[in-house]
């Protein structure tokens, strides 16, 4: 049997996931710029997990137990743990925010090629067209970069690591926590984040230039990215499934792109502008392949359904 089909996601749901995921970048940008990175993380992840599981216990929802809550942390660790923490020290580094959501916005290619990998979902020739694209656009994406330092460097690696990360998190969900409440997994993947964030804390170092400013932009990542965007972004992976959340990222960088220019004043350049249009291409191929084996799919379930409703007709004949 192959994977269950799932519904499209609506616009009333895919619009304010998309814009307060795009805010993340700029303002990940502007907390570090006043605060060390780990620090930001220990406030993000601890006040997230606090607001997230006070919510989850008044919503009286079902917490995961067993191998199922061992599931939700994993997949917290990699699709929030990892990201953020390689996201924002690459920030630190000088990456561009909209450097950061292009390289990031191949995660519905990635996540096609592990959903394939780990959920049985082929990769047909429109998704390694997808694949192709997507390496282009991250290659002129960072093109600038590469030139200025002369090859790969740190910020770029991190980046990298981000993008892997967050599509591994994303179909490691889907195949082992679709079943648990989203505010529960939203809680326990925040919580699951807090002790390797705050060692890595300890032993790096903590600083904080402009304490007005830290706590305002914290604020923000807390209660717009962790809790509001990141509690979406759970939501619609049980809902509407890894691949369907993951084609918002052909929209995501360019409103990004422009909250960064809005925000910081980073004008993007010539390739990460490139990098925007080529990437939502490869988006966009990938994401019409994923709405047609949705459409097959449910043909295919159709027909079976018919078939099983003749065969007891003959019976009862």
């Amino acid at each position: 049997m192959g994977p269950v089909p799932r519904p499209s996601m609506p616009l009333r749901t895919a619009a304010p996931l998309t814009f307060f995921y795009a805010l993340g970048y700029p303002i990940g940008a502007l907390a570090v710029s006043v605060m060390s990175p780990m620090a930001v993380l220990v406030f993000r992840f601890g006040l997230a997990a606090a607001i997230l599981s006070a919510w989850a216990a008044a919503a009286r929802v079902k917490w995961p137990t067993g191998r199922t809550l061992v599931h939700v942390l994993i997949s917290g660790l990699l699709a929030q743990g990892v990201l953020f923490s390689c996201l924002y020290l690459a920030l630190l580094h000088g990456a561009p925010a909209v450097l950061g959501a292009v390289i990031i916005s191949m995660n519905p290619v990635v996540t096609a090629v592990l959903a394939a990998m780990f959920l049985g979902e082929g990769m047909t020739p429109a998704r390694v067209g997808a694949l192709a694209l997507g390496v282009a656009a991250v290659l002129a994406a960072c093109a600038g970069r590469l030139i200025a330092v002369g090859g790969v460097d740190a910020a770029v690696l991190l980046i990298l690591v981000s993008l892997f990360a967050v599509a591994a998190g994303g179909v490691y969900q889907q195949k082992f926590c679709s079943g648990v409440d989203f505010r529960a997994t939203a809680a326990l993947q925040n919580a699951a984040c807090v002790l390797p964030i705050a060692v890595l804390a300890a032993v790096t170092p903590w600083s904080v230039t402009d304490p007005w400013k830290a706590a305002a932009t914290v604020a923000a990542v807390v209660l717009l990215n962790a809790v509001l965007s990141m509690t979406l972004y759970v939501r619609g992976i049980n809902e509407y499934g890894a691949a369907t959340v993951a084609m918002l990222f052909t929209v995501i960088p360019a409103v990004a792109g422009l909250l960064s220019w809005v925000m910081l004043g980073q004008r993007p350049d010539v390739g990460v502008a490139v990098g925007l249009a080529v990437g939502a291409a490869a988006c966009w191929l990938n994401g019409t392949d994923a709405r047609r084996r949705r459409q097959d799919d449910r043909d295919a379930c159709g027909s079976h359904a018919v078939m099983r409703g003749s065969h007891r007709g003959t019976l009862r004949r």
